[in-house]
């Protein structure tokens, strides 16, 4: 007769047996650990360094070069490019060239070389309210050195898009990707894996249906779920939190449309992959992982080392986060966001790609 520690040896054995032939679930158990521990420990970096920056040297004099250097040499700042006037920092600004402006005044050499105080002025973006503190923050302990040394030398910090810096203008636009991303690659996912289960999606495949216009009778609506998530948040923001709307809706509608796509050709890979509706699920979420830490909606993108950026190009709600504070915020229109527009269309040319090569090979 058995007893109970050899009842519940036998129980735990064959829960582990099960786990071992749902290979999905027990390579995202040993993978997501790792995986959090490299995004915290190493991508997640709250030090704000190697911010792109244009500088507005009106002076054109040893000091005024010297003043950009000093500034480049903190590793805060990496300057970027050159600008003319303030309306070519604010498409720096609306193309995500650049997040810091240095605007140094004309006489400014003379006011050093003879000791006189002066101002420059640091314009920042601030739709970022973490980069603002870090560039404002290393501006002025720079300037302070130099002053010690030299003339008196003030900072004039102008926040641009966000002067306030209220955390609810930075985050609710960021929402909307956010969202997005994680109903629409789950529900996809979910979708057609119950479709699956039920043994209807075979039905479908042998009907008169043909293959386009299964998947899009599949996915409209939630591309119709997905422009009612948009609406409600940017209109939840609006009321509730006074988040400004400066640009066009009807842009962001049409370039949300791309990012819609993109999610739903990944969550019908996700659905190739799973083989239940838990696993889809699990797929889901732990996509959303790096979404989150790695596209810049919680911590500044150029805070993150080089390789975690680089896998943070390859998200699509990296660039969507641009797109949307954009125009929510800067009233950026499609010229500035080119870029960004070009970067999902080529990852959903990829998704779209994958999706029919793995599609084809479970339908073979």
């Amino acid at each position: 007769m058995t007893g109970p520690l050899s009842r519940i040896g036998v129980i735990a054995w064959k829960e582990l047996h099960q786990l071992r032939r749902d290979r999905p679930t027990l390579a995202m158990m040993l993978v997501l650990p790792v995986m959090q521990l490299l995004l915290f420990g190493y991508a997640i970096n709250t030090d704000v360094r190697h911010i792109p920056m244009v500088v507005y040297d009106q002076d054109h004099t040893a000091a005024s070069r010297d003043l950009a250097r000093s500034m480049e040499a903190t590793t805060f700042y990496d300057r970027v490019g050159n600008v003319r006037d303030h309306a070519e920092i604010e498409h720096a600004f609306k193309t995500g060239e650049a997040r810091v402006a240095l605007v140094i005044p004309p006489r400014f050499g003379s006011d050093v070389t003879r000791r006189r105080p002066t101002q420059i002025q640091l314009v920042v973006d601030g739709t970022d309210p973490q980069t603002v503190g870090s560039a404002t923050n290393t501006a002025a302990a720079l300037v302070a050195s130099r002053s010690a040394e030299r003339a008196v030398i003030e900072v004039e910090p102008a926040t641009w898009y966000n002067p306030e810096l209220r955390t609810a203008v930075f985050v609710v636009p960021g929402l909307v990707g956010v969202i997005l991303t994680m109903t629409m690659v789950m529900l996809t996912a979910m979708a057609i894996v119950r479709e699956r289960e039920r043994g209807t999606l075979e039905q479908l495949i042998v009907s008169p249906v043909r293959s386009y216009e299964l998947v899009l009778g599949k996915i409209v609506p939630f591309v119709i779920v997905g422009y009612v998530q948009v609406t409600l948040i940017l209109l939840a923001g609006r009321v509730i939190f006074d988040v400004p709307f400066a640009g066009s809706i009807m842009l962001l509608y049409a370039l949300a449309f791309v990012f819609i796509a993109a999610n739903l050709a990944l969550g019908l890979t996700f659905s190739t992959i799973a083989r239940t509706q838990q696993q889809a699920m699990q797929m889901s979420f732990f996509f959303l992982l790096p979404n989150i830490l790695l596209s810049g909606f919680m911590f500044p993108f150029d805070a993150m080392p080089h390789p975690a950026q680089v896998l943070g190009q390859a998200l699509p709600l990296t660039h969507f986060l641009q797109i949307v504070r954009g125009i929510a915020l800067k009233d950026a229109g499609l010229v500035h966001l080119t870029g960004e527009l070009v970067a999902l269309l080529v990852i959903l040319g990829a998704l779209l790609a994958l999706t029919s090569l793995r599609f084809r090979k479970r339908l073979d």
